[in-house]
């Protein structure tokens, strides 16, 4: 039972890294469009935070961008599947825990993380890029892994369970 808690938990990781990875990368690749930017050029953004030379490395700083935003975003998920494991009610209202753990996020990347990397960065910050990055981190990263955790974590039925302690 508990090993089967446990793949389950997993196949909840790797989906909802994926998903809520995929959707948060296709953000910020539209937002560096709208701001005149090549959307790959998200990518080595990304990898700059830990490799300052990612920029100049053409595709390893790519990729390096790559793997550290899916590595970031499994972390990310993996705290969700803890909490919804500790706090029932995040199962029953994933709306509501999805985007206050969305605003979490990004109060922990933007107010803790980036700024050790790049102190000025929340002078730069404006009304928009403020509204954008709040959409992204409630709406297309909390919600949608809180609804997949939600999912996956559905209390069994009395009787399943009743049968499974015997």
């Amino acid at each position: 039972m508990a090993n089967d808690r446990n793949n389950e938990s997993i196949r909840l990781i790797i989906k909802a890294t994926l998903v809520a990875g995929c959707l948060d990368l296709a953000s910020a690749f539209v937002y560096a469009v709208i701001d005149g930017h090549p959307p790959l050029a998200v990518l080595f953004s990304i990898a700059a935070g830990v490799w300052p030379g990612a920029r100049n490395a053409g595709l390893a700083g790519m990729l390096a961008g790559l793997v550290l935003h899916f590595a970031i975003m499994s972390a990310m998920v993996s705290v969700y599947v803890l909490l919804v494991r500790r706090w029932s009610w995040t199962g029953r209202h994933p709306f509501i825990a999805g985007s206050l753990y969305g605003l979490g996020l990004w109060c922990v990347m933007y107010l803790l993380v980036l700024p050790l990397r790049w102190p000025s960065i929340l002078q730069h910050m404006t009304l928009v890029n403020l509204g954008e990055q709040w959409l992204s981190h409630v709406a297309l990263v909390g919600i949608p892994i809180a609804v997949l955790a939600a999912r996956f974590h559905q209390p069994l039925p009395a009787k399943v369970a009743a049968a499974m302690d015997h």
